[in-house]
């Protein structure tokens, strides 16, 4: 471990992760709020309201498995300083605000994980990367989208099979009032998933700097600044993303939307529990697409969806070169 961070750098450090914090939430709100929108349930005032409450809480329901995974599951912990952080939130930081602003729904978690890379690698080569960790995840990459997809398209069907003797208007009354449950739902696994990877970044720096002492750990003031740093920027969560995610890709009825976000939410929870680092974005994004696709294939916009899978492609690696150039502008500027 390097030599002890004087502490106006710790606190800016960690000031620094608890803005990627509130743009992860910034960024990411169209993934708690987007189906509920677009559904015309809630309005996207009051959503965002809504999701923000149930991002905060989720610490109550999870443990902090992934806070475990990025902490010490991507690149090797004895390599981690002040520099590498600071080198990893810069990439991640900047390409979120790059992908916020052009409104494309790109993973917030992934531009963490390519930023720990990047600055990793910068410093040590490739022998910082926990290879484990890292396959696990890009398995996630991979894997989440797919369930999402999958558990939403079969969601669909039996819900169209359960109420086939109902009317339109009773069904469209009754998954707008269960809309409430699975955006609650959705919220709640996007706040245990999301906020614990702040977790992880902050509880490695002060283990790096001997703050934890000899085994690594959250402490709980860390836990409480993460949930509600995401809480904050889910409240005032950006229109752009949410308008591609809710209306670009496929149009919603709310029985539609409730299968979107139950079938996000539940393989949120499973990888919550598992302690997998997964995209909240890919998550919905394949729910959505699922939904559209059980009802005709050509009710999705492919070719919306085919760009975004464009961005998730380069996420990892664009962040990681931001974040590498950081670290070898600090070496050369800061002396």
């Amino acid at each position: 471990m390097d030599a002890a961070l004087g502490l106006p750098v710790l606190v800016g450090l960690i000031a620094v992760a608890l803005l990627f914090d509130f743009l992860n939430g910034l960024h990411d709100a169209a993934n708690s709020i987007a189906t509920i929108v677009s559904t015309r349930v809630l309005r996207p005032q009051f959503a965002v309201v809504w999701a923000a409450f149930f991002n905060f809480v989720a610490f109550m329901v999870f443990g902090l498995h992934v806070a475990q995974t990025i902490g010490t599951g991507i690149i090797d912990p004895s390599i981690v300083d002040a520099q590498v952080i600071f080198a990893a939130l810069v990439g991640a930081i900047v390409w979120n605000l790059v992908t916020w602003a052009l409104g494309i729904p790109s993973s917030s978690s992934h531009a963490l994980i390519g930023g720990l890379i990047g600055g990793g690698m910068a410093k040590a080569g490739i022998s910082a990367a926990v290879w484990s960790g890292l396959t696990k995840t890009v398995l996630a990459i991979v894997l989440s989208p797919l369930v999402g997809f999958l558990l939403a398209m079969m969601l669909v069907a039996i819900v169209s099979w359960a109420s086939v003797r109902s009317t339109p208007f009773a069904v469209d009354r009754a998954f707008r009032i269960l809309q409430f449950a699975s955006a609650s739902l959705y919220s709640l696994g996007h706040g245990g998933n999301d906020a614990q990877k702040t977790m992880g970044i902050i509880a490695v720096l002060l283990y790096s700097q001997g703050h934890l002492g000899s085994e690594f750990s959250v402490p709980f003031w860390v836990v409480l600044s993460c949930q509600a740093a995401m809480a904050l920027g889910t409240l005032m969560g950006g229109w752009r993303i949410v308008r591609t995610m809710g209306l670009r890709i496929t149009k919603l009825t709310p029985m539609q939307g409730f299968c979107a976000e139950t079938g996000g939410a539940v393989t949120l929870f499973m990888a919550t529990f598992l302690g997998v680092p997964v995209s909240t974005t890919h998550t919905i994004t394949g729910a959505i697409v699922g939904v559209g696709a059980a009802r005709r294939v050509s009710a999705v916009r492919w070719n919306v969806a085919s760009s975004i899978v464009y961005a998730w492609v380069i996420t990892i690696p664009a962040s990681a070169i931001v974040a590498a150039l950081t670290w070898w502008a600090v070496k050369i500027f800061v002396r």
